[in-house]
């Protein structure tokens, strides 16, 4: 009679560990195209992703960079004061979008060119994402924003 009961709860512990193995790599799965990675410009120059890696790219847009063309893909490059990377974003850009602001951007980086499937820009006038703020400190360019003035 004992070992009938070790033998169940050793098959118990056995289909335990394969689920839980399973369940593990359906996550893991599931997950490989979710996790971007954020990367600023240097950092994209230095150690350039695969063509098929999916990453987040964020910084200013570079003054003078901006091309309209007369479709849909917009032009122009983003900054981190150390390098500039060409982006090109075909669909429709934030309203408050412009040179000089800060945006994030996803997408791949395909041949010396980041394509773009998603951008987003800053939502204030004081506003700048986190991980660009980061950046720009690292790179000693970052200026704070003039303390809001109270209106009496």
């Amino acid at each position: 009679m004992k070992s009938l009961k070790k033998k169940r709860r050793i098959q118990i512990i056995a289909v335990a560990v394969v689920a839980l193995t399973v369940s593990t790599g359906l996550i893991g799965y599931a997950m490989r195209d979710g996790i971007n990675f954020f990367r600023a410009p240097a950092q994209v120059l230095a150690e350039p992703p695969s063509p098929n890696e999916t990453f987040r790219i964020g910084g200013l847009v570079e003054e003078g960079s901006l091309q309209r063309g007369s479709g849909e893909t917009v032009r122009f490059k983003v900054t981190d004061g150390a390098a500039s990377i060409p982006v090109a974003f075909t669909g429709v850009l934030p309203d408050l979008f412009g040179e000089g602001e800060g945006m994030v951007g996803t997408g791949r980086y395909i041949d010396g060119t980041f394509v773009a499937s998603d951008i987003l820009a800053k939502h204030d006038e004081t506003y700048m994402p986190k991980e660009v703020i980061e950046a720009l400190k690292e790179q000693g360019v970052y200026q704070e924003a003039d303390a809001a003035v109270p209106i009496n």
